[in-house]
């Protein structure tokens, strides 16, 4: 594919972009580019450094930038194709009014679908497509399969490109913001639970699930659509795709992988015992989901039972994912800085049955704290609850409309030393103390992983 003569306008610059940038380079002759972005000169230092790298090549014939809070002011019209970064908005005023005059509208994960050589393993979900996907892969590489991980916690999918050839396999992990415009399905769709998340993006939660129901909406007779049974919207896609659907389940037997009587069963055409979840180096019932659903989709690729029991029983999860940092005189710590969701955190609490001390709060994403508020008041095992960031009186006063919490509730810390100090004070020997906030970071720290990295930064300086 070559871009010749173009005049292309990139959305947000980020890494994903960046990549993008990157492949161009390879893919163009006598072409322009202009990168808009919301963000200013300052806040966007680094990416712009890395962008002057190549603007020094002169592969371009030009790379200007639109940047600031007018940084759209002249429209999109005049360009030949728009690529969009996962976050910019698919359906902001100035995309819609280059869609009416036909300019072409791509992306990163687009471009990726149109050129891969390979089959396709894409994952969604609101959360734990990050631990699907990587488990996938691991059984895959375990049966000897050549298996690439790609997306937020693998390779970038372009990168890629240039090693694939038609014998190897991808495991995708995919956005909602990925998924909201392709018009290609992987050969194998994996759809974990779908709850109401980036409310702050999309318009609506029926926005945001027909987005993820991309995944299987382009799928031919000759894919699959492996789904989640005990979700209502997620089973219900198996009437959406000319895929053959499979199910995963840890609440009832189904056709695919499920958990009976704390056992797990691959069932493709017989029921196989791959063994018991009281082996599972994965913390919380909720990953029973992750690992059947895991284990359905690496079957119908092909992995034998042998390697799937090495891998699952081998797998300990992702880092932020609930993750054990260091048990410190018989008080375990745990980072969960994944958890940015009220459903994350709820499943977190419904892990442990030891005395707990769980910290929440962050910035805003738009969700509903009924849930978690309720489990919190009905839990018997958490004692203290420490608030923090934007969302601690939203939390509180959900917790207050649910009866309150008889437990102590910590407000006012402003860092995260001040957080792991006041935990560790706080706690017994046996307790566990959790971070799994139920909210995004963007408050007080980068992003995720900066929070859950000065959680294990100071749980260490404990010690």
């Amino acid at each position: 594919m070559q871009f010749i003569d173009k005049n292309i306008a990139v959305l947000g610059l980020g890494l994903e972009t960046l990549d993008l940038i990157h492949w161009l380079k390879q893919h163009v002759q006598n072409s322009s580019i202009t990168i808009f972005d919301q963000k200013t000169d300052s806040e966007l230092k680094s990416e712009l450094t890395q962008i002057k790298d190549l603007q020094s090549s002169k592969v371009f014939k030009t790379i200007s930038f639109s940047l600031g809070k007018n940084y759209l002011q002249s429209g999109l019209t005049d360009f030949n194709i728009i690529f969009r970064s996962p976050g910019f908005y698919r359906l902001h005023p100035a995309v819609i009014k280059a869609v009416k005059k036909n300019i072409p509208i791509s992306s990163s994960i687009k471009l990726f679908f149109q050129l891969c050589p390979c089959p396709i393993i894409g994952v969604t979900g609101t959360k734990g497509k990050g631990t699907t996907t990587a488990l996938i892969h691991k059984i895959l590489q375990s049966s000897g399969k050549s298996s690439y991980l790609a997306g937020n916690i693998g390779k970038s999918p372009l990168q890629l490109l240039a090693k694939l050839t038609k014998k190897d396999i991808v495991c995708l992990e995919l956005s909602s913001f990925q998924l909201q415009d392709i018009q290609q399905s992987p050969h194998t769709a994996v759809v974990l639970n779908i709850a109401s998340e980036h409310l702050d993006v999309h318009k609506n939660t029926n926005e945001y699930r027909q987005a993820k129901a991309n995944i299987i909406n382009f799928q031919t007779k000759k894919d699959y659509a492996v789904l989640n049974a005990d979700y209502s919207f997620s089973a219900s896609l198996k009437n959406k795709t000319l895929a053959s659907v499979f199910f995963f389940s840890r609440q009832k037997q189904v056709k695919g992988s499920y958990v009976k009587d704390n056992k797990i069963y691959l069932n493709l055409n017989k029921p196989i015992l791959i063994g018991s979840t009281d082996k599972l180096l994965l913390r919380g019932q909720h990953n029973w989901e992750n690992i059947t659903a895991a284990i359905t989709a690496a079957s119908l690729n092909k992995a034998d039972t042998s390697s799937i029991k090495k891998a699952v029983f081998s797998f300990k999860g992702l880092v932020h994912r609930l993750q054990l940092i260091k048990t410190i005189n018989k008080v375990s710590f745990y980072n969960d800085s994944f958890s940015t969701t009220p459903e994350t955190a709820i499943a977190a609490i419904k892990s442990f049955t030891q005395p707990i001390i769980i910290i929440l709060g962050g910035s805003d994403k738009g969700s509903d704290y009924t849930q978690l508020a309720q489990e919190i008041v009905k839990s018997s095992n958490i004692k203290t609850i420490i608030l923090i960031g934007h969302m601690t009186e939203k939390i509180h006063q959900a917790i207050n409309q649910a009866n309150g919490f008889k437990g102590k509730t910590i407000k006012g810390l402003t860092n995260m030393q001040q957080i792991v100090n006041k935990a560790f004070a706080l706690s017994e020997p046996g307790d566990a103390i959790i971070l799994s906030p139920a909210c995004a970071s963007f408050d007080m720290f980068k992003n995720y992983k900066h929070r859950g990295n000065q959680f294990k930064y100071w749980v260490k300086k404990l010690a």
